[in-house]
């Protein structure tokens, strides 16, 4: 159980609806608290239409209150990825080697948080060049647990994503 873990979820315009809600509910049911922080507190659509308003805007998130980070892909972690804020965010969660998880293209945010040099990580096909050329050694895997980092490929890994989440959390 996760009772007492509060865990952050980033959101922005087209996020890939079930790797942000999955995980959420997922958790939830583990005791987690999870909080969804995104740049305005307004509702965000997702790629397939699924609306979610966050908790919290992503200036207001103190990391230190925090277990893990789990950033969902879709065309959202482009958009995270363009904000100051978000990389603050991402880096003090690297530092503190608290648990960053990201899935699909969500693999964007921690290559511009510039903290994957020399890390096994997996991610969408799409963005396989993308990771290397940051310094991370990609691995076709549902899921690739490298330290504090979490990564898994698209929707059809989550069970494992979660799964994996929740054992570096306990």
């Amino acid at each position: 159980m996760l009772t007492g873990k509060k865990i952050l979820i980033l959101i922005e315009a087209v996020y890939e609806d079930l790797e942000l809600w999955y995980p959420k509910i997922r958790l939830i049911e583990e005791g987690a608290q999870v909080i969804v922080a995104g740049p305005e507190k307004k509702t965000y659509q997702g790629k397939n239409g699924y609306p979610c308003t966050p908790d919290t805007t992503i200036a207001e998130v103190n990391v230190n209150e925090f277990a893990a980070l789990v950033i969902p892909g879709g065309f959202a972690p482009d958009k995270l990825r363009r904000y100051p804020r978000v990389m603050e965010i991402v880096r003090q969660f690297h530092e503190a080697k608290k648990p960053i998880a990201f899935i699909c293209h969500a693999g964007w945010v921690p290559i511009s948080a510039k903290i994957l040099r020399g890390r096994r990580v997996t991610g969408v096909a799409a963005i396989k060049d993308d990771l290397e050329n940051a310094g991370a050694t990609y691995l076709d895997q549902s899921v690739v647990v490298d330290g504090n980092l979490i990564s898994s490929r698209t929707p059809a890994d989550l069970p494992d994503f979660c799964r994996a989440i929740i054992r570096a959390l306990e």
